[in-house]
């Protein structure tokens, strides 16, 4: 098994299975920011957000989440690494030019980065205050005392400088997801030459729904909820 996830097509096959996890999350993660556009005061993002803090979540799911996380980005730069050496200088002849090629997928590495920044910022300013300072306000929803979640969130969306951050992360999110998504599937082997076409534009298709929606969460809030 160790020999298998150590060769080059293991290392793709754990970049496939743990991006495809991700997208699950991502998923799950719009679904639940979706409810920020609800004119209910907050109270079903609360109620979903606080599920999602609970021990179950907490401690079961949520530490799957972050190796998911750790396993893409520390086989995301092995293979870079390993296809930039094999590449050596002819990576510099060739540089953008190769015009059959998507740009997102000449530049996965930097977009990962991207969005590992982005995502940083995120767990510092709703992750930690909720699940590790708690230093979040409490409110009371049906009898239940429970963080003050759309609160945080809606604070944070004042600041339009905070919205443009968020912008700027949801899209370099959408360019990565662009390649990695078709790509995914290509190296489990459920691609051909017919299927590769209908993956690439399900994959642009998806990607660009969630960054936009990303996006738009971000703005209405802005706009709307202030």
């Amino acid at each position: 098994m160790s020999t298998i996830f150590g060769s080059s097509i293991g290392r793709k096959l754990l970049m496939s299975l743990s991006g495809l996890f991700l997208v699950t999350f991502l998923i799950v993660h719009l679904s639940i920011n979706l409810l920020l556009l609800i004119p209910d005061g907050g109270q079903m993002f609360n109620v979903a957000a606080n599920f999602m803090a609970m021990p179950l979540i907490k401690f079961g799911l949520q530490p799957v989440l972050a190796l998911g996380f750790i396993v893409h980005i520390i086989y995301a730069a092995v293979l870079t690494a390993q296809n930039n050496k094999a590449r050596g200088s002819a990576k510099y002849a060739s540089g953008n030019n190769t015009t059959d090629v998507m740009w997102a997928s000449k530049n996965m590495f930097v977009l990962g980065l991207t969005v590992l920044a982005f995502l940083l910022v995120h767990l510092i300013d709703y992750w930690v205050p909720l699940q590790i300072t708690h230093g979040a306000a409490s409110i009371t929803i049906d009898g239940v005392e429970m963080h003050n979640a759309y609160a945080l969130v809606n604070a944070a969306f004042a600041d339009l400088w905070r919205v443009a951050l968020y912008v700027v992360g949801s899209l370099g999110l959408t360019i990565h997801l662009t390649h990695g998504f078709w790509s995914a599937f290509q190296t489990l082997g459920l691609s051909n030459n017919i299927w590769r076409k209908r993956w690439s534009v399900i994959g642009i298709a998806f990607a660009w729904i969630v960054g936009l929606a990303f996006s738009m969460i971000a703005i209405l809030q802005y706009v709307l909820f202030q």
